[in-house]
This record gives C-alpha cells, sequence and structure tokens, in this order.
C-alpha cells in the first residue's frame, strides 16, 4: 500500500506545476467574477450577529520589524497592503488579533528577540504569522513550526497568508520570484504600504549580494544578486515625491553591486534619480562594501557632491587585519578600503564615512585587533557600527575555533572606549548650515534634522519646521549629534511637492474621500449607498467603489481594475 505521502512539502510553492496558472492569470480570472448579490436581514437592536466562521479583513495586526532598511521596508509594504484590504493595522501589541513578526537574521540577539515575541503572543492566544530573514533561511527550526511565513519574495502575497492565518490555518509561501528563468529582485515596488515617516521613502535597488562572506546568514535568506530595473526604481521614486516624501533612501544587501546582473551600474541608476528628485529634497545612498565602489570612485564622487545627495557613505570595512578578511571571505584588503576613503574624503570635503566593525572573529589574533585599533585611531569614524562576533549557526564561521567569549567582549570595550574618547563635531560649533528636518528625536524633545553630510542636527520641535530645510546656527555639540538655533527671518523652504500622507495612511492608492470593496461592475444612486456599505462590511470582494465629492455632488465610480 502506498504511504500516505512520500515526502515532506516545505513550501506550497512545490505544489505548482508547469500546467498550473500563474498569480497573474488567477488575479485576471478573478477579475471577471461577479459574485451573486446577498440579502441581508438587519439584526434587531442590541442582539449579537452568529455566524459559524471567521472573516479575514476585519481584525487588527500589528506588525514587528528588526534589522536593516530594507526590512524596514518590507514591513512597510507588508502592512500597507494589509490595510489595503481591510486589516486595521494597530500599534498596541495587546489590542491586535494577529502579530506579523518581521525578522532579521544577522546576530542572536535579534534572533532571541524574535523568537521571544513569537512566544509571547502564542502565551496571549495571538494568531502568528512570520516573515523576514530567518524563516526563510532556516523554516524548519522547531520554535516556527506550524506558524505561517511569508519568504522576503513573496510579501506581495501577505494578505492571502494572514487571511489563512485567522482561519486558524497554516501557509508558507518561501518560493523565488522568476520570470523567464530568471530571478527577479522581488515584489513589485508599486504595491500599497504604509511608511513608518511619511517623509521618508526606503527604496530597495536590489536583494542578495555577489559576496559569500563567511559569517553571514542572510545571505542563505535573500540569495544571490537581482537587481530592479532602472526605470522602475525612477517611478517608484516619482510616486514618492507625488505622496510628499522629501527624502529618499536607497538600500539592499549591498548597494555597491546594484545592476551587475541586469548590465547596467549604480552611477547610471543614481544619475537618473538625481533628476527626479525636486529642489531640497534629499537622496541617502546606502551600505556599498569596497570591491564594487572601487570600480566607480570618480563618479561616485561627482554624485556625492549634487545638492540633492548627502554626501554620506556606509562601507563596512568588518576588520583591518588582511589575513582576518581573507577567512571572513570579503574580497578585499585594508588598502582596497583605505584607498576608498582617501579617494572620497580627498575630493568631497566633509563626507561622512561610517563603517563596520566585528570584534572577535574566529582566529583573530591581538596583533589583528591592534591593526583594527589603528584603523579606528587614523580615520576617527564618526559613525561605527561595533559588533561582538556570533557564530550564527549553518555557516561557515560557526565551524571554526572560536576566540574565547571573554576575549571577544574585552575587545568590543577596548573598540567601544577608544571610539567614545573622540569627538567628531566639536570643531563644527559656530557654522551656519542647512538642514532637511524629517524626524523627531528619541526622547521627544527636538526635531532630528540632517545636513549635507548627513550629520544629524537637533533643532526646536515647532511644527512649522517638520519636512522643511531651514538655516541653523550650531551652539553645541555631542558625541552623535548637534544643536542648531534656527536663524531669524532666514527662508524656510518646503521640498515636497505635494502634501505628506499622515502617519498611517497607504501609500500608492487612490486619493480618494473613501473606498470600499464591493461585487458589482454597476452605477449605483445615491440611495443604494447604505445598501452598499452593509454589503461590504459582511465579506471583501473583488472591485472597487470609489465615492467622492464632485462639484457639491455625490458620486461614485466602480473600478474592476480592468
Amino acid at each position: 500500500m502506498p504511504a500516505a505521502c512520500d515526502s515532506l512539502l516545505d513550501d506550497i510553492e512545490d505544489m505548482v506545476t508547469s500546467h498550473d496558472p500563474t498569480p497573474h492569470e488567477r488575479q485576471f480570472a478573478r477579475r471577471s467574477i461577479v459574485p451573486r448579490p446577498r440579502k441581508h436581514q438587519l439584526q434587531p437592536a442590541g442582539e449579537e450577529l452568529q455566524t459559524d466562521s471567521v472573516i479575514p479583513g476585519t481584525q487588527k495586526v500589528w506588525v514587528r520589524t528588526w534589522g536593516c532598511s530594507h526590512n524596514s521596508s518590507d514591513g512597510e509594504y507588508m502592512a500597507g497592503q494589509l490595510a489595503a484590504s481591510g486589516y486595521k493595522i494597530t500599534e498596541n501589541p495587546s489590542d491586535a488579533d494577529l502579530w506579523l513578526l518581521n525578522s532579521c537574521t544577522v546576530k542572536n540577539p535579534a534572533e532571541d528577540h524574535f523568537r521571544n515575541s513569537i512566544k509571547k503572543a502564542q502565551e496571549q492566544n495571538k494568531k502568528v504569522v512570520v516573515a523576514g530573514c530567518v524563516p526563510q533561511a532556516q523554516p524548519r527550526t522547531d520554535y516556527l513550526k506550524d506558524l505561517s511565513i511569508i519568504g522576503v519574495q513573496q510579501i506581495d502575497r501577505v494578505v492571502e497568508v494572514v487571511d489563512e492565518a485567522i482561519k486558524g490555518h497554516s501557509v508558507r509561501l518561501l518560493g523565488q520570484k522568476k520570470e523567464k528563468g530568471k530571478r527577479l529582485g522581488g515584489a513589485r515596488l508599486d504595491l500599497p504600504k504604509i511608511r513608518k515617516n511619511p517623509l521618508i521613502e526606503i527604496i530597495s535597488v536590489n536583494t542578495g549580494c555577489l559576496n559569500a562572506c563567511t559569517y553571514c546568514k542572510t545571505k542563505h535568506a535573500r540569495g544571490d544578486l537581482a537587481s530592479y530595473p532602472i526605470e522602475e526604481l525612477v517611478e517608484r521614486a516619482r510616486q514618492s515625491f507625488q505622496e510628499g516624501i522629501c527624502e529618499i533612501w536607497l538600500t539592499s544587501e549591498d548597494t555597491g553591486a546594484y545592476g551587475r546582473d541586469i548590465g547596467t551600474d549604480l552611477p547610471s541608476l543614481l544619475w537618473e534619480l538625481v533628476k527626479e528628485i525636486p529642489e531640497g529634497a534629499m537622496l541617502r545612498l546606502g551600505m556599498t562594501n569596497p570591491p564594487y565602489i572601487l570600480e566607480h570612485l570618480e563618479e561616485m564622487v561627482r554624485i556625492l557632491q549634487h545638492p540633492r545627495v548627502y554626501g554620506f557613505l556606509h562601507v563596512p570595512v568588518q576588520s583591518a587585519s588582511d589575513s582576518v578578511l581573507m577567512d571572513m571571505k570579503r574580497e578585499y584588503c585594508c588598502a582596497d578600503f583605505r584607498r576608498v576613503i582617501d579617494f572620497l574624503q580627498e575630493r568631497v570635503p566633509g563626507i561622512t564615512i561610517a563603517t563596520d566593525i566585528i570584534c572577535g572573529f574566529p582566529g583573530e589574533t591581538e596583533e589583528d585587533f591592534e591593526q583594527t585599533m589603528e584603523l579606528v585611531r587614523q580615520y576617527r569614524f564618526p559613525s561605527l557600527f561595533i559588533n561582538q562576533f556570533y557564530p550564527r549557526p549553518g555557516t561557515p564561521a560557526a565551524k571554526m575555533e572560536q576566540v574565547p567569549a571573554h576575549v571577544k567582549k574585552q575587545r568590543t570595550k577596548e573598540l567601544s572606549a577608544l571610539f567614545h574618547s573622540y569627538k567628531p563635531y566639536d570643531h563644527k560649533i559656530g557654522e551656519r548650515q542647512r538642514v532637511l528636518v524629517t524626524e523627531d528625536s528619541f526622547d521627544s524633545q527636538y526635531y532630528v534634522a540632517h545636513n549635507k553630510f548627513y550629520e544629524q542636527v537637533l533643532v526646536p520641535k515647532k511644527p512649522e519646521f517638520k519636512g522643511k530645510m531651514i538655516e541653523v546656527d550650531i551652539y553645541e555639540a555631542g558625541k552623535h549629534y548637534m544643536k542648531g538655533r534656527p536663524v531669524e527671518d532666514a527662508r524656510v523652504f518646503t521640498p515636497s511637492i505635494a502634501q505628506p500622507l499622515q502617519k498611517g495612511q497607504v501609500s500608492g492608492l487612490p486619493q480618494v474621500s473613501l473606498f470600499i470593496s464591493c461585487s458589482v461592475s454597476q452605477r449605483m444612486t445615491t440611495d443604494a449607498t447604505s445598501a452598499a456599505l452593509h454589503d461590504v462590511t459582511s465579506e471583501r470582494l473583488p472591485c472597487l467603489i470609489i465615492f467622492s465629492v464632485v462639484h457639491g455632488e455625490f458620486r461614485h465610480t466602480c473600478d474592476t481594475g480592468q
């Protein structure tokens, strides 16, 4: 007698054959379906509606994201799609019916927080859906058993997964996006999203990378390099500016490698993007590894000098020891890193260089560590991300002979003490600077602005400054910030070309007064609107009815998306 199931299906995508309809074909077929109208009998006042099933799309969802700005963008996209589908996104986890946990696999502590959040949700009887790099890289982990998973390239299907999770089902979507056999950068860039900050758009220019660093778990999740076409990225930037943003962050696992898989490069993308940036708005480049920026140094200098591009670059060095870099398989030596920094600092005076360092990588000797200390003493990086090495399961570095824990801890402490021994901004007291105000400070006492070199400047919390380019006099400096006093009678410039969206408002949707889901494609009288509103409280159906006021008259349209 044959076994009921000869092999375990880890991914629902494994069930799809070449004869099955594609997602596009399924969506097209769905558009032609017109559900039969239902007759609803109103419940007597005070009587609860009795139902045997859960209706997805009416629940509250809490979205929690750990990790990099790429992950943050993914979280914004997932929240936007859920809100557009009827779910309410809440900032209060105790109020939520479902927790959507978007994970980071770079460090052990981040995964520990993720795992603890799953346990906490289960203790509170919350529905749970997990996303991000941890479940993508290791979906068979014990603590993910029976949980629904959204893969990093499947975030455009978050509504399907959450719908099923709400109904008590477990769904796992871990497949890769491909077109004509070629891996794509990921989900579409024009999906609805809810920006954490309505003034800042985070754009992922590519996913994955070309490296094979021995300590990195992210490679297991994001895979090899896959870049978005330039025209799609430019269109996304254009759309974002039309929604009132004034700052764009480009992000990826390695921005410098952009385009190498599709026959283009980072400078080509940047020159097209700057054409779309309004006066006063700014573009911030993401992290780039030394090997790829070396090829474009001259072009990068010209781009970083552009008035609408921050003079800022994040170039991780990880170690100043060539033997350690070789064990990490970083594909460059310390001299390459120094060449990049020296070239940029000479030709872009004032540029901010941020870097990363790992303390206690397997095999790191005292001499290796001292070389790293000397590099920091020489360049006095104003922004330095110090990481004690944690072996990530499944990586080659986890199998290497480890540096004793107390040694790693001591080296991390020494490097941190060196970093805090100098103040990079004291010499700027008395300067007059133009800054773009975009955020609230952590203590909510100031607004956070950034000058041309993406240095943090705290300014008075006056509503008229938010989202504006203002002029300030620097009167105080700390380790990570300066404080600026607005110049009296100076021009306050508004870079946004449109009114910014409200916090929590969904990006990428038509700007209408009210929208509801409906099942019919027909003109409706004003008298019929109450019936339509009643209908859609019971279920979400495929086409969009838009209500608006035109010349004082209440009107509506129905959009089936065709």
